[in-house]
């Protein structure tokens, strides 16, 4: 059976903590929500930050809500050499041990120790597509997309919830370099 996916792509972003977000826009800050995201209950927020590296700064980078117990960044390898910071392939969450940043509002600023990542890229699963397709969490597939610049994304995890829909995301980067655009498909192999 082929198994289609919905592949998307992630850009940089920031989510952060109700401490995190007052700091930055102030007391009482609340996230507006400008639109809502493939992931049920996810939404871009009209918020914006500024992440200040070592070695330079990106501007206007999008947090997204609700909020968080944990701050995290989510940037590009190509981001995070613009940054100067060594950001680990992780999967969201997996913070320990990963780069520190600076992310500054128009309220004040935060420095954090850790939570700067590149996001492993993943497939998020319902627990009925995973069941339906006969795969599991955490188990590792490959993704093949085609086009001008096809190739297939081996070392994809999935992470199977009933919080979740079905998608694959992957980074600025790894999108670049399929040169993907619009609405595109993967086909999943085990």
């Amino acid at each position: 059976m082929e198994i289609k996916v919905l592949v998307e792509t992630s850009s940089r972003h920031v989510h952060v903590t109700q401490e995190h977000l007052e700091i930055l826009f102030g007391a009482g800050a609340v996230l507006h929500e400008k639109r809502a995201l493939s992931q049920p209950g996810q939404y871009l927020s009209e918020e914006k930050v500024r992440l200040e590296g070592p070695k330079r700064a990106i501007d206007g980078v999008s947090i997204l809500g609700p909020v968080r117990p944990a701050t995290q960044v989510e940037v590009s390898l190509t981001d995070a050499r613009t940054l100067g910071v060594t950001a680990p392939i992780r999967e969201s969450g997996d913070v320990a041990g990963s780069a520190p940043i600076r992310l500054v509002g128009p309220a004040g600023a935060v420095e954090i120790t850790e939570g700067v990542i590149a996001a492993k890229r993943h497939i998020h699963m319902t627990p009925e597509d995973a069941e339906k397709y006969g795969l599991s969490d955490k188990q590792i597939v490959s993704v093949r997309v085609e086009g001008d610049r096809a190739l297939t994304f081996d070392e994809v995890v999935l992470r199977v919830s009933e919080k979740f829909a079905t998608a694959m995301h992957v980074d600025t980067d790894e999108s670049n370099a399929a040169a993907l655009s619009g609405t595109v498909y993967g086909i999943v192999t085990k």
